[in-house]
């Protein structure tokens, strides 16, 4: 039947998409709907880290292997932590604006925010505000599913994946607040909307300017590092947040090509 074909065709799909995980692979038969989208929050993502370093060094460019997140970095840079968390950031951005448009099923509206009065405030939810939990959801579990091994790097992308999909419900706090002042063509209500991923990128940017270099903590009994920590240093005095960007080596030098840590250098750039 149509159901065969289309689960054939899932199935041709997702193998030929480089550098998936397996739990990837299986989430990717069972909803190529949501693949395509993955894929536009992935170039959202890869895009918006061009433009916030278009004039750097380092042009959000890097060697290796191509995946559907792009080409990795190799190195645990404060580079490569922007670049996680960006990209987290556009997938979770991309598939939540995907199910307030219907273009995800299984998703839709959150069904608790219509209609429901919240006193506090003295305003109720009109319509459908974006489902931001299951597009944060769908997106940790897919995304978060490329980490397998159990090292310092996992870790640090496990971080900054959690620090960039926290700056978008952030985003959506202060919208929520700008907007909760009286509308007479809404009557009151409140109408939450996904923050401009731009706005995202400046935001992250900052965040790449003050990122915390940690090392990897062993806790008693646990086979796997506990998390990071702020390394002893002057440039570190804190214990890194959770919208942190956290880095665990050093940046290389981005001018020369370099296969080692992924640096595609400066050679033909204008």
């Amino acid at each position: 039947g149509f159901s065969s074909v289309v689960a054939l065709g899932a199935s041709i799909i997702c193998n030929k998409i480089p550098g998936l995980a397996p739990r990837q692979r299986a989430i990717c038969q069972s909803r190529p709907d949501a693949i395509i989208v993955i894929g536009e929050g992935s170039q959202m993502g890869l895009d918006e880290c061009q433009f916030q370093f278009r004039n750097g060094r380092w042009n959000c460019s890097a060697l290796g292997e191509r995946t559907v997140f792009g080409k990795e970095l190799k190195v645990g840079s404060r580079e490569a932590a922007f670049t996680y968390a960006i990209i987290a950031a556009g997938v979770a951005h991309a598939i939540t604006a995907a199910c307030t448009q219907g273009n995800l099923s299984d998703c839709g509206c959150d069904k608790e925010k219509q209609g429901q009065y919240h006193r506090d405030e003295g305003w109720k939810w009109g319509g459908c505000s974006a489902d931001i939990r299951y597009g944060i959801g769908f997106a940790k579990v897919f995304v978060d599913a490329r980490e397998i091994k159990q090292n310092a790097r996992t870790l640090m992308n496990l971080h900054n994946n959690e620090a960039g999909r926290k700056i978008i419900l952030e985003g959506l706090k202060e919208q929520k607040k700008e907007k909760r002042r009286p509308d007479p063509a809404r009557r009151g209500s409140c109408w939450p909307t996904l923050p401009q991923f731009r706005e995202l990128g400046y935001v992250l940017k900052d965040k790449y300017n003050e990122a915390v270099h940690v090392e990897p903590v062993r806790a008693s009994r646990m086979k796997r590092p506990a998390g990071p920590r702020c390394r002893s240093s002057a440039s570190c005095y804190r214990k890194p947040m959770d919208t942190d960007l956290v880095y665990i080596e050093k940046s290389p030098n981005y001018c020369e090509e370099d296969p080692a840590t992924g640096s595609l250098g400066t050679q033909g750039r204008a």
